[in-house]
C-alpha cells in the first residue's frame, strides 16, 4: 500500500506544480497588448492632485508635480547635499 500512496502522493504534488506554472503563465501575459507603460518622456509636468475629505469638514487637498524627463525624475531621489555636480 506505500508504493500507491507514494505514487498517488507523486501525482498529486505533479498536478499542483503544473497548475501553479500555468497559472504564474497566464498572469506574466501583457494584457495591454505590448503597450508601454506611464507617461512618455519629453518635457514638462504631470500633476497628480488628491484630495482627502473626513467627511466632518476636516481633510485637505495635495497636488504634485511629476517631471516626464525621466533624468530629472531620477534627481528628485537624490539627498539634496548630494545634487551638486561632481566633476
Amino acid at each position: 500500500m506505500s508504493g500507491l500512496a507514494a505514487t498517488l502522493a507523486a501525482l498529486i504534488v505533479g498536478v499542483l506544480l503544473a497548475r501553479a506554472i500555468w497559472i504564474l503563465r497566464k498572469e506574466a501575459q501583457q494584457e495591454d497588448g505590448g503597450r508601454p507603460r506611464g507617461i512618455a518622456p519629453g518635457t514638462g509636468y504631470t500633476e497628480i492632485t488628491s484630495d482627502y475629505s473626513s467627511g466632518v469638514g476636516g481633510g485637505n487637498q495635495l497636488t504634485s508635480r511629476v517631471p516626464k524627463d525621466p533624468q530629472e525624475y531620477a534627481r528628485v531621489f537624490v539627498p539634496r547635499r548630494d545634487r551638486e555636480n561632481r566633476s
